[in-house]
């Protein structure tokens, strides 16, 4: 099971909206976007819809991480 996705697993979504994947459907909002926009290489949480029963595979972004690496200058 997926529990995380980053911009490029999600096809680099351009429009907020509904998108099928592998791990079910994710619905993708304008904030979203912005912080892709932002940080390309953030990792969000899938997060599964409360509203969804429990077969259900709809899925939403929730709190994000950035990616952690060498910081410049401390070389």
């Amino acid at each position: 099971m997926v529990d995380k996705v980053t911009w490029q697993k999600a096809g680099r979504v351009t429009e907020p909206g509904r998108y099928m994947f592998r791990f079910g459907w994710l619905t993708v909002t304008a904030d979203d976007l912005k912080v892709w926009e932002q940080f390309p290489e953030a990792i969000f949480t899938l997060v599964k819809k409360p509203d969804a029963g429990p077969d259900s595979d709809e899925y939403h972004l929730g709190l994000f991480e950035l990616p952690t690496g060498p910081s410049p200058g401390n070389g």
